[in-house]
């Protein structure tokens, strides 16, 4: 994050410099990288807390959070790029191209550096992700900006500058908004990335014991970990019989990434069988007993 400010203040006295509107817009870009860094570190400071008594399941979002503001300050500095990047285009300016190379030389080394120091954490979180996202971003705009100056300096076509500008936001909205839409649907309790609503409740109808699954709920309490609740309907039988049915529920739950389990077994049918959130598994009533889990 200090080498990530540093640099940014360096590209900003360069763009001015060299009169170069696509490196402070990588500027820019820099100083939400810097932000990115220090979000993802708070996340993952406040999820590793663990839970408390008025945060029964811990701070697992904070990471979340942490993701979607993230990905939203990505696409205001873009609207901000494409408004400058306008007002250029109506109004053009020569560059120094040879400085704008050299600057966007820079630039690349250093968020690809980053970017290998983030690598190993970002396939599991989303707020590594997110911040491994800015980095990315940013890296191939300096190659981009690298590209621009070298045709500058061939062709003199000084509107390559804004362009690139354009170019760029477009590409940080693009990369933001995966984050932003995988961040919401995590926040508003949606289903799991990856899980089908149908697939869960067919594969727990079709254990032994199980006649119905209704109320079926699944979200997730962060970026990576699960949690479940439903209703089941089972045979009138003492719960030492049903304890059986019950491992291997949580068991073929465990083969969808779920480890956060809350059953609620029942042996007539409820209220919200027929009014609630019923999703009869097929052919639920005609199991084959042969079957075993």
């Amino acid at each position: 994050m200090v080498a990530t400010l540093a640099f940014t203040a360096f590209e900003v006295f360069a763009g001015f410099r060299a009169g170069s509107l696509a490196l402070l817009s990588d500027a820019g870009h820099n100083f939400t990288d810097a932000l990115a860094l220090l979000l993802a570190a708070a996340g993952l400071y406040l999820q590793g807390k663990p839970a408390d008594h008025s945060r029964t399941y811990g701070y697992q979002r904070a990471g979340v959070i942490a993701a979607f503001l993230n990905a939203a300050t990505l696409v205001l500095i873009s609207l901000a790029i494409f408004w400058e990047a306008a007002t250029r285009i109506l109004h053009p300016r020569g560059v120094d191209d040879r400085l704008m190379l050299w600057v966007a030389a820079a630039a690349l080394v250093l968020n690809g550096a980053i970017m290998l120091a983030l690598h190993r954490g970002q396939k599991g979180d989303i707020n590594i992700r997110a911040a491994f996202i800015h980095m990315l971003g940013d890296a191939v705009g300096a190659a981009a900006i690298i590209l621009g100056a070298i045709v500058i300096h061939y062709t003199h076509w000084t509107y390559i500058d804004p362009l690139l500008s354009i170019a760029l936001g477009a590409l940080i909205i693009y990369t933001a908004w995966d984050i932003i839409r995988e961040s919401l649907n995590i926040l508003l309790e949606g289903l799991p990335r990856g899980l089908a609503l149908t697939d869960v409740t067919s594969a727990l109808g079709r254990i032994e014991g199980v006649l119905d699954v209704h109320d079926l709920h699944i979200w997730s309490l962060g970026s990576s970990t699960h949690a479940l609740s439903c209703h089941a309907l089972i045979e009138d039988m003492p719960p030492s019989e049903s304890e059986r049915i019950l491992k291997c529920v949580n068991a073929v739950l465990a083969d969808f990434g779920i480890h956060h389990t809350t059953i609620q077994f029942e042996h007539v049918p409820c209220v919200l069988t027929e009014k609630g959130c019923h999703m009869a598994a097929p052919d639920a009533h005609n199991h084959d007993h042969s079957h075993r889990h």
